[in-house]
């Protein structure tokens, strides 16, 4: 099995600012805005709040409801109308694409899915970042692979429940590819089984990947089993040994400011089945309950 840590939601160049932290912790996870896209950010649910106002709010106006929003991944059963038949999934393109696809990434494998967040509140009836909180990053759910399909060689009747979706409104891309979430999956070994896509719904210390202290985004904690050493492949993008520092039980990590998909041969990593596991037990499906 790969995992890939994905990179989605707000950031500095996408959105212009980071996902909000809710103040009871919920992680509000903002699609990037798509002019592309039939769905709007007043479209979209997150806990009974239209996601339009929030954006409005922590945008300064920029991004408003009525704009176009690239819901993707799209994991969440009530976040938006859709048809019979909907489950989660993912849908990639251009460079980011071609990585997964050099990476070999197929049916089985797992993305489990990051993001930029900053803490926020309600001030004067408007939601703003708290002040004096740092940006962070912080994983925010995940989805097991059950079939890929590449856009523009897909029958016209297949996947009519997607249709919707901001990967099908596009032009020819011989690149467009979508991911649809499996049921359930175990991880290798393991007895447990868990549901094939879902949400961390709060924050909580050990999703965040920021290092504590750090005033960059980037400068990540991890634990020690990432650290590559001389007789794995390391974390796709990350190849350069000064990257990597090994303080056990932790290793820290310059991540690569640039690039959304990021792989790891999981099968050379066994120790690192504890970690995930532990993550997945706190998840929430996002539509298959176990």
């Amino acid at each position: 099995m790969r995992l890939i840590l994905s990179r989605k939601g707000f950031d500095s160049s996408a959105g212009g600012c980071p996902s909000p932290v809710l103040p009871d912790g919920s992680l509000c996870v903002l699609p990037i805005p798509d002019t592309r896209s039939r769905i709007r950010y007043d479209d979209v649910v997150f806990d009974k709040r239209r996601l339009g106002k929030i954006a409005r709010d922590l945008t300064g106006g920029r991004i408003r409801g009525s704009h176009g929003a690239h819901l993707d991944p799209d994991l969440i059963a009530g976040a938006y109308p859709r048809g019979e038949g909907w489950r989660p999934l993912l849908g990639q393109t251009g460079s980011a694409q071609g990585h997964l696809r050099n990476q070999g990434v197929e049916p089985g494998d797992l993305f489990l899915f990051f993001g930029v967040f900053r803490h926020a509140e309600m001030h004067n009836r408007r939601w703003r970042f708290v002040p004096g909180s740092r940006p962070f990053h912080a994983l925010w759910g995940w989805l097991h692979i059950d079939r890929v399909h590449t856009v523009d060689e897909m029958a016209p009747d297949a996947l009519r429940w997607a249709r919707y979706h901001p990967h099908l409104h596009g032009e020819p891309d011989p690149g467009n590819t979508l991911y649809t979430s499996s049921l359930s999956f175990p991880l290798a070994g393991g007895a447990e089984v868990w549901p094939g896509s879902g949400v961390f719904p709060k924050l909580r210390e050990d999703l965040v990947l920021t290092a504590p202290q750090s005033r960059l985004p980037t400068r990540w904690r991890l634990p020690a089993g990432f650290y590559p050493g001389d007789k794995r492949p390391p974390l796709s993008y990350h190849t350069r040994p000064d990257r990597w520092c090994l303080e056990p039980p932790w290793c820290y990590l310059s991540c690569a400011a640039r690039g959304q998909e990021f792989v790891l041969d999981l099968d050379a990593y066994p120790e690192l089945k504890d970690w995930l596991t532990g993550l997945l037990r706190t998840g929430r499906a996002g539509q298959h309950p176990l």
